[in-house]
């Protein structure tokens, strides 16, 4: 997971001592969702840094900014999460991705010299969180700068670099890994007992705010490289955590249906030893259409689907080990904290 990255160079004793806008400050998450198609006019060639933004295709243009917390199934309504607060940067709109953008990520991921294969899949997605554990800080922005590219999709199947990678003690050296085993212990805990910890994912339509009085606690509006943070992991959900009306909610579809907005007052999740829990669809999927329902052949992604719906997470950290070869990595917190002693974080400005 990517805590390994988080937490790279802090300990707990010194991660409680921090105020939550240091925190909120120095550590954030894309968020962006995506309809897998077979088409590779919709291929791009690096989903490993950071949300897309491309004008023209309005991806990253209608962007939804709070404070929340790390997300996952383990979390729920009744268990929150204690890794807060972070900012998220969740782009509202739905967008579809090839196949190959995926796989060629995941073979990216695996020339990594930390061992990531923990995050080759999709994982649970939260359950849509109450209105009274979500901050009432949401910023709406929008005209990001950055394009997407323009690739052509090439043959991914390249067993010489990942063998190159295996024989190389620079890469392969685990024990070279500086942010290895760095995750923080910090239990989820019962709601009701968290006093300002605002909680992700959220709904994050124009308009929506949340219940919870975060007092003058800010996201941080900046884009993450002006904080000088970068990208210590990449993950994805099935479905969406996050909720964006007519975008990804109880309306939209997939290959195996959707799931319903949750009735916060009599709801729980039955599941199948095994299964992942999932969340809300995108609008996008057509059985009638070949580039929703035409199979792919995955080499490097593990138990992906065309026509699913799959929401990215990009953890950032001013901590990482940013620009070296220990910065990506699984689990996400060693890479938040890595490159960063308590003297330096001490001296930064809360934006």
């Amino acid at each position: 997971p990517f805590y390994d990255g988080v937490f790279c160079g802090l300990d707990m004793k010194t991660f409680s001592t921090l105020k939550p806008q240091d925190i909120a400050s120095a550590v954030g998450v894309h968020g962006q969702i995506f309809t897998v198609v077979n088409d590779d006019s919709y291929f791009y060639s690096d989903m490993m840094r950071g949300m897309i933004i491309d004008k023209d295709r309005g991806m990253g243009q209608d962007v939804t900014q709070y404070t929340g917390s790390t997300t996952g199934d383990s979390r729920s309504n009744e268990m929150c999460s204690t890794y807060a607060p972070v900012t998220w940067q969740v782009d509202r709109k739905c967008h579809m991705i090839s196949a190959s953008s995926f796989d060629k990520m995941c073979y990216d991921m695996k020339m990594q010299r930390d061992d990531m294969s923990d995050d080759l899949h999709a994982h649970g997605s939260r359950e849509l969180v109450k209105d009274e554990y979500v901050a009432d800080n949401q910023v709406h922005v929008g005209d990001r700068q950055r394009k997407m590219a323009e690739a052509v999709s090439a043959e991914l199947s390249v067993p010489s670099f990942l063998d190159l990678k295996a024989g190389s003690s620079m890469i392969s050296d685990g024990s070279a890994n500086t942010c290895a085993g760095k995750k923080l212990d910090s239990p989820n805990v019962p709601c009701v007992e968290l006093e300002v910890a605002p909680q992700a994912g959220a709904n994050v339509t124009v308009g929506y705010l949340g219940k919870l009085d975060v007092g003058d606690l800010t996201p941080n509006t900046n884009a993450y490289y002006k904080s000088k943070m970068c990208p210590v992991n990449v993950h994805w959900h099935l479905g969406t955590e996050h909720y964006s009306v007519g975008e990804y909610d109880e309306g939209g579809d997939g290959p195996h249906g959707n799931v319903g907005r949750p009735d916060w007052a009599d709801r729980e999740r039955a599941l199948a030893e095994g299964e992942v829990q999932d969340g809300f669809r995108c609008h996008h999927y057509d059985e009638t259409d070949p580039k929703f329902t035409t199979p792919y052949e995955w080499k490097h992604c593990v138990g992906m689907e065309v026509g699913e719906t799959y929401e990215v997470h990009w953890p950032h950290s001013a901590a990482g080990a940013c620009g070296t070869v220990d910065q990506f990595q699984t689990p996400f917190y060693d890479g938040v904290f890595c490159g960063l002693d308590m003297k330096t974080f001490s001296t930064l400005k809360p934006q």
